[in-house]
């Protein structure tokens, strides 16, 4: 164990109680974050007109029968 979550758990020992899940709550939210930093632009939706654009390509590509099935979507989902 780094010396850096060594220091985390010594910290998390002493944390009284009742502020347990707001740091479990602070950390979960530094992990999305970051996987929100390092995901591809084509899977993150910056702004109403981009979720808008996203939904529309969707539909389009449904239209010109550019589909996944399912398990082929997850598939893909795990390598990003």
């Amino acid at each position: 164990m780094s010396i850096e979550k060594q220091k985390l758990y010594n910290e998390i020992e002493t944390l009284p109680e009742e502020l347990v899940n707001q740091v479990i709550d602070f950390m979960e939210y530094l992990k999305l974050s970051h996987i929100d930093s390092e995901a591809p632009d084509s899977v993150t939706i910056k702004s109403k007109k981009d979720l808008k654009e996203k939904l529309q390509k969707g539909l389009d590509d449904i239209k010109s029968n550019k589909t996944y099935s399912l398990d082929k979507a997850f598939s893909k989902i795990e390598n990003i």
